[in-house]
């Protein structure tokens, strides 16, 4: 097949939606497929390249409005890379591609949509752009769902839900099998558990409530990913007399992430807005046989991460909900034992690479008939 993705940025940006997107389309390259990228530029003049065998176009952004890139020449290329392709497969949230379909002038080939999740922070905006996205959803041959809670609680796909397939978002296996790399010298005492945080440091994260948790917990916290919200969480933790126990490591290199992992306890995803739609990193946690504390969402996070099976699940926004189901787990080493081997065996079952890309070309080869 020749699978056009379309995306709103892509490798080396680094995001939970173009992890996907890179993870697709460099898994259907390596299945033989005809695999293009169009994406935005993430600021300046666009590019043509290749990056790891799949060829990429990056249209020019000339300014960002609301988180969303101004590219005047992308309908033009999204015009002449639909002459070419056997589908189209959409990535949102992406106004600027949703946009540039209605502008590029052509409904074929048939158009695949993944529906990461529905736009949260920009309320105001997404009133006006609300009627193009219907149009554009009713449009679509197919539209992809990464969880059975985001189609049961999205009104935006609703009136869609015939046509709605959910396939899982993934890890690759083969990253998180045992541990084998260089040990690293960790922030903290050694003689004490581990918490993990892995995320952008963005505003529905809810990383203010897991500082609040620790006042009354026993344990290091590492804080790993850089964001605009860094300074100001800093500031809490020195606020809440908690600064000792909580270390901002930034972004690190893959194989020191890996190590993070491997040296936690408990991983904690205390995010607080549905922006949060799935949480891929609750699966590298879960991959390494870790537990999870996560937060009741009306999304895919409580559905990744199950409470009683893989971790607990508190409600959002709630520190003291946090500190209880941490200082829970860590109280109760065979309960961590066997919410983490649960975890892993979740993985291996339901959230594979080759089951997305096996649930993905299914989709495709189901709008091509």
């Amino acid at each position: 097949m020749k699978i056009q993705q379309i995306s709103k940025f892509y490798y080396p940006y680094v995001g939970g939606l173009e992890q996907v997107v890179q993870t697709l389309a460099e898994g259907f390259h390596g299945n033989g497929h005809a695999v293009r990228v169009l994406a935005s530029a993430e600021n300046g003049r666009g590019a043509r390249e290749r990056v790891n065998g799949v060829p990429v176009i990056r249209a020019t952004t000339v300014a960002t409005l609301q988180s969303v890139p101004i590219c005047p020449t992308l309908p033009a290329h999204l015009r002449k890379v639909s002459r070419d392709a056997d589908l189209l497969h959409f990535h949102l949230p992406n106004p600027a591609a949703v946009a540039s379909h209605f502008l590029a002038g052509s409904d074929r080939p048939p158009i695949i949509v993944t529906y990461h999740s529905d736009i949260v922070k920009q309320a105001a905006a997404l009133e006006a752009y609300r009627p193009i996205l219907r149009r554009f959803l009713d449009r679509a041959d197919r539209i992809i769902v990464t969880s059975p809670n985001l189609l049961d609680h999205s009104a935006h796909l609703e009136p869609f839900a015939d046509k709605c397939e959910v396939v899982p978002l993934s890890i690759d296996l083969d990253e998180f099998s045992e541990y084998d790399g260089p040990t690293y010298d960790l922030p903290g005492d050694s003689s004490r558990p581990t918490l993990l945080f892995v995320g952008r440091l963005s505003y529905y994260k809810g990383v203010e409530y897991l500082i609040d948790a620790m006042a009354d917990v026993d344990a290091d916290l590492l804080v790993v990913g850089g964001g605009e919200r860094r300074e100001t969480l800093e500031r809490r933790a020195r606020n809440r007399g908690v600064d000792g126990d909580v270390s901002f490591l930034g972004k690190v290199p893959g194989e020191m992430l890996r190590y993070c992992y491997e040296a936690a306890d408990v991983f904690v995803l205390p995010s607080i807005a549905p922006s949060e739609a799935f949480g891929v990193v609750q699966l590298e946690a879960m991959a390494t046989g870790t537990p999870v504390v996560n937060t009741d969402l009306p999304t895919g996070v409580p559905w990744v991460s199950r409470d009683g099976e893989t971790g607990l699940t508190v409600p959002p926004k709630d520190a003291a909900a946090l500190t209880g189901a941490i200082n829970d787990l860590l109280g109760d080493a065979e309960q961590r034992r066997t919410y983490g081997a649960n975890a892993r065996e979740r993985v291996e079952r339901r959230f594979t690479t080759e089951r997305m890309l096996e649930g993905t070309e299914a989709v495709y080869r189901d709008a091509m008939n």
